[in-house]
C-alpha cells in the first residue's frame, strides 16, 4: 500500500495534475517493488515556505508497508525530484522528501487494517 502525497506550492491547473498524478504512481510502484493496483498518490496545493524563503518548493511524504530502503529511498529521491523539475520546474533543493515503512496493522483499508 504505498502512498505518495505531494504537497507544494507551484500552481497546478486540472490538467497538470491529471498528467502528473499516473508518472507518479508509475514510479512509485516501479522502484518500491508494489503493483500499481495497491499505490495513491495525492496532490494538494499547499503554502510552504522553505529555508526561510518564499518561493516554489514542495514536501513529497511516501508511506509503504515494506519495500523502503536506503537504496529505494535514494532512488526514488532522485526519480521523484527528477520529474518535479522537468514537469513544475522545481529546483531539487527546494523538495523535502519523507519516508516511512509502516506497519500492516497501522494500515486501514477495506474496512479493516492490513495487517
Amino acid at each position: 500500500m504505498p502512498l505518495l502525497k505531494l504537497d507544494t506550492s507551484v500552481a497546478l491547473s486540472d490538467e497538470m495534475k491529471r498528467d502528473l498524478l499516473p508518472k507518479l504512481s508509475s514510479l512509485v510502484a516501479e522502484t518500491i517493488g508494489k503493483p500499481e493496483d495497491y499505490v495513491m498518490v495525492a496532490i494538494s496545493s499547499s503554502a510552504i515556505l522553505m529555508s526561510g524563503k518564499p518561493g516554489d518548493a514542495a514536501f513529497v511524504d511516501i508511506r509503504s508497508i515494506g519495500g523502503l530502503s536506503s537504496n529505494v529511498n535514494q532512488q526514488l529521491s532522485k526519480k521523484i525530484c527528477t520529474l518535479l523539475k522537468d514537469s513544475l520546474g522545481l529546483s531539487q533543493d527546494r523538495v523535502f522528501l519523507n519516508f516511512t515503512d509502516m506497519d500492516a496493522a497501522n494500515w486501514g483499508w477495506k474496512s479493516s487494517t492490513i495487517g
